[in-house]
């Protein structure tokens, strides 16, 4: 897409524009984002998928039994027939992989690289619900569904912003409201990370919350590490051959700074291979939300070739992510946290692969009878990333 083409759902603005001046540094109030939206979902459908074992869902009560008291779910009738009138909210997890209707709605945000988006989580609140004044560590669009949500924006927060005690919420103590707007059907909030916000239902109301991944620091290097320990051998260690004696006057309990010197090194030959690196942030960055829903089928490229030949057709996993990039052996094809390297000339099966909405003889092609191509399509298959659509 041409990024520098007015977008409406960013207010007229291009995509250009708005990672520039907006992305990560404020918010974006954009009225009318999508003109007549209406949700793809109703409130009774949304607290049924609460009742699923495979559903991520949670209830927040601002007065329960406990002030913000939090219950999570799988959930039954009889929870929704015992909540009160007001004053609580329903929120349902990566709602995207369960409702296809839902997961057409990020083809609105292809601006942005797809390994970013995270899921797209929906709240329902009734009037005056909410989960109270907090901030998050990640980008989130909120599109308002259904009803009127109020939304108030405070100050920039971090690690240190006192907090309520709380055992699952984490509310701000301190509120610092600098603006306030309903939004109505339609409507979209943009919010950059750790900008305190809280929402709170004018009505019965629905918001969709296009929620994105961003790794902490620890999360990058406890994990990096950990990948990056299967290649090591135990015979790789901190080495100081050629070390100057400990001189006469010098403490021989001090570390001098040669010694680290040394581990920076040792640490640098290896953290700095950008393949390993970028092989474990594919990896990461595609790990399905939940694994336990990316299950394959056993099947080879003959089987599944003929199938194709025969009319069938391939679909991603909804649960399955995709991402690939570029090495210098080739590329890299990231699928549900795994990897492969694969020759250069299947650069436009990856994208193929990553972006349609499904695969069949007709588009696939000359790849039919490409046998990397069709090894590659049943080893998503067997992964479980790739699904016949008829099931």
């Amino acid at each position: 897409m041409n990024s520098a083409i007015p977008l409406e759902l960013l207010g007229g603005i291009s995509a250009d524009e708005f990672l520039r001046d907006y992305w990560q540094k404020k918010p974006l109030l954009v009225r009318q984002a999508l003109p007549g939206f209406e949700s793809p979902l109703e409130p009774d459908e949304l607290a049924g998928l609460s009742l699923e074992e495979s559903v991520e869902s949670r209830i927040v009560l601002e007065h329960g039994k406990t002030p913000w008291e939090m219950r999570r779910g799988p959930f039954t009738e009889e929870t929704y027939k015992e909540l009160p009138e007001n004053d609580w909210t329903l929120l349902v997890q990566a709602v995207d992989q369960f409702v296809p209707e839902v997961a057409e709605l990020l083809e609105h945000f292809k601006f942005l690289p797809s390994w970013r988006i995270d899921d797209v989580m929906i709240s329902y609140a009734a009037p005056g619900g909410g989960v109270g004044p907090h901030f998050d560590n990640y980008d989130v669009f909120l599109l308002q569904g259904h009803g009127r949500r109020r939304w108030k924006i405070g100050q920039m927060c971090d690690a240190d912003s006192p907090m309520l005690p709380h055992a699952d919420l984490r509310i701000l103590a301190n509120f610092e409201q600098s603006e306030e707007w309903v939004l109505e059907p339609g409507d979209m909030l943009y919010l950059p990370p750790r900008v305190a916000h809280y929402g709170i239902a004018e009505d019965d109301c629905m918001t969709y919350s296009v929620g994105f991944r961003a790794p902490s620091a620890a999360e990058v290097l406890t994990h990096f590490t950990d990948f990056l320990a299967q290649f090591l051998s135990d015979e790789e260690r901190y080495s100081d051959a050629g070390m100057a004696a400990v001189k006469s006057g010098e403490d021989q309990h001090k570390i001098q700074r040669d010694a680290l010197d040394r581990l920076k090194n040792l640490l640098q030959e290896h953290m700095s291979d950008e393949r390993l690196l970028l092989t474990w942030f594919g990896q990461f960055m595609t790990e399905p939300r939940y694994p336990e829903l990316v299950t394959g089928e056993e099947i080879d490229d003959g089987e599944l070739q003929q199938a194709l030949r025969e009319g069938a057709v391939l679909v991603r996993n909804p649960s399955a992510r995709l991402a690939w990039s570029e090495v210098d052996v080739g590329l890299l094809l990231f699928s549900s946290g795994q990897s492969v390297v694969l020759p250069k000339h299947m650069e436009p099966l990856l994208k193929l692969v990553c972006s349609a909405d499904a695969l069949h003889s007709e588009n696939l092609g000359q790849w039919l009878a490409d046998e990397d191509g069709r090894k590659l399509l049943a080893e998503l298959v067997k992964q479980g990333s790739l699904e016949f659509a008829d099931e």
